[in-house]
């Protein structure tokens, strides 16, 4: 689900207009329509944070890294995953060493995947929700899509969490940061090894 088909779809389940959420939010109705029909993606972090508020969520779900809360009345699904917490991980170390894993968390994220949770640590991430201290959870993979947020092995360093792009020969991590000295990393595939350990999936705000 894109981020346009979320602000829609919570719209619509507040019962506002497309020219009352633009009320809301100080935009024009043209624009809450190229938004939720994608015309519009590389939105500011004040009109997200805007969006989030008017539409009772956070910049986190809209930007794909939380799940909603229930709806009234909604009977909750009770988390059924023991998943890992890791403080870090270090090049050459398996994912789940003993000296890597500092607690257990549950998880209501199912489908057969496998998934850990990782302690975030700066503030590199901290424009679409991921503040230092904070847990998010990673579906374990291989690969991730051009965009999306994922836990890189760079080289012999520690893992990292940045918005990933690559090419046949270079790998770009992204930070998402209102701290200016966070830039972006390239790095040549030739030169340094670049490890996608999973994707991020969710955010949680309250461990």
């Amino acid at each position: 689900m894109t981020m346009g088909q979320r602000i829609r779809d919570l719209r619509k389940a507040a019962g506002l207009s497309q020219e009352e959420l633009g009320l809301q939010v100080g935009v024009k109705k043209a624009a809450i329509h190229k938004y939720e029909s994608g015309l519009v993606v590389n939105l500011k972090q004040a009109t997200i944070e805007k969006l989030a508020a008017a539409l009772h969520t956070t910049p986190a779900y809209l930007l794909g890294l939380d799940t909603p809360s229930l709806p009234e009345g909604a009977l909750p699904y009770h988390p059924t995953q023991r998943i890992p917490i890791l403080g870090r991980i270090s090049a050459g170390m398996p994912i789940y060493a003993e000296q890597n894993i500092e607690g257990y968390t549950v998880t209501d994220l199912n489908g057969g995947a496998e998934y850990f949770a990782l302690r975030v640590s700066g503030d590199s991430m901290n424009a679409i929700g991921i503040n230092d201290g904070y847990l998010i959870i990673v579906r374990r993979q291989e690969s991730v899509e051009n965009g999306e947020v994922a836990v890189v092995l760079v080289g012999d360093e520690n893992a990292t969490v940045k918005r990933f792009y690559a090419t046949d020969s270079t790998v770009t991590l992204m930070p998402q940061s209102t701290n200016p000295i966070h830039q972006p990393q390239i790095y040549d595939l030739h030169r340094t090894r670049i490890q996608v350990l999973g994707k991020v999936v969710k955010v949680e705000f309250l461990l």
